[in-house]
């Protein structure tokens, strides 16, 4: 059986970093607050030159060096963004350009805050479909320019950056000891869209618009919707709350975060989190999450690990991979 196994991480971020200091002289705000109800400290911040394709086109080199691989070797490039450079070409084939591959093929793919689980779910159906050996898979996003920077309920949580890993096609023996994706859960609900969108679009106004967000109402929907897909994955697989060895949720709010592993039976030692550094940055938000405890060793070979996330739509989802 063909596993989509994970052959290297890379991640990129911007250059400023914003501190919630600094954001008290901007907004009504404070430090105490801000960290008191989404556990942010600081989130970086793209400048000039700095955009989503440069970001992920940095975050994918990184992956590609960690995988001992290159360009040439890729078959297929999906970067989950909702901040592409352009309306189109997508941004996916902005960074193809720049990595020098002219071969393949490379999409966007738009799931919000859940675009890395769905890019990694898509990825893996090309992977065992045979369309591809192997696959980029980028979450890069610069919510700061989405951003109503007087809206203090919302432009304290987002930053901006990248993450990517290499999958690769390997022969699998079909169980659950498989290296690679094991299950993946996804679901949306478009009944949700009000309550957290961006207010325009190439269709409506004609402009790119600001993120508008209904926080209490996502608060309240996200922990049943997250711990929905992850009991799902444990049941396709077999596997409970003690078996996983790492929960590497979305990185929007550390009451979610904390709030989802209590649902679930999940010890907070065994979370990624990485939300007091980064903030929100949505589809980027698990690659960075991801590579962050990979690279300090906590991630190790043959660990189970929970990929999990819900964004606007609603969009939420789940993989479960053994790295």
């Amino acid at each position: 059986m063909i596993r989509s196994v994970v052959r290297g991480f890379g991640t990129a971020l911007p250059k400023r970093v914003l501190t919630n200091a600094e954001l008290e002289s901007m907004v009504d705000t404070s430090d105490d607050w801000i960290v008191q109800r989404t556990g942010i400290r600081q989130r970086y911040i793209a400048g000039e030159g700095e955009t989503t394709a440069s970001l992920g086109e940095a975050a994918a080199r990184a992956a590609l060096d960690k995988a001992g691989l290159t360009a040439a070797d890729i078959d297929l490039i999906v970067v989950a963004t909702s901040t592409p450079d352009n309306t189109f070409p997508a941004t996916a084939v902005n960074i193809q350009n720049r990595l020098g591959m002219h071969h393949g093929f490379a999409f966007d793919l738009q799931a919000v805050c859940s675009g890395f689980v769905y890019a990694v779910t898509t990825a893996d159906a090309y992977i065992r479909g045979g369309l591809a050996k192997r696959v980029l898979v980028i979450g890069a996003e610069t919510f700061s320019r989405i951003l109503d920077w007087t809206d203090r309920t919302t432009c304290v949580l987002f930053g901006d950056g990248a993450g990517a890993i290499v999958l690769e096609a390997q022969e699998g023996s079909g169980t659950s000891q498989d290296r690679g994706v094991l299950t993946t859960q996804l679901r949306s609900d478009g009944a949700h869209r009000e309550k957290l969108y961006v207010d325009g679009g190439p269709s409506t106004t004609g402009t790119v618009g600001h993120l508008r967000m209904e926080g209490r109402e996502v608060f309240k929907h996200a922990v049943g919707m997250i711990t929905d897909v992850v009991v799902s994955a444990f049941d396709a697989t077999g596997f409970t709350a003690e078996d996983i060895d790492w929960l590497v949720p979305h990185q929007a709010n550390k009451r979610i975060i904390d709030g989802s592993a209590k649902k679930l039976g999940i010890p907070l030692e065994k979370v990624v989190v990485t939300v007091d550094l980064h903030g929100n940055t949505s589809a980027a938000s698990i690659p960075l999450a991801l590579a962050a405890a990979a690279d300090d060793g906590r991630i190790k070979e043959g660990d189970l690990v929970m990929l999990e996330a819900m964004g606007g739509g609603f969009t939420w989802g789940a993989v479960l991979l053994r790295w």
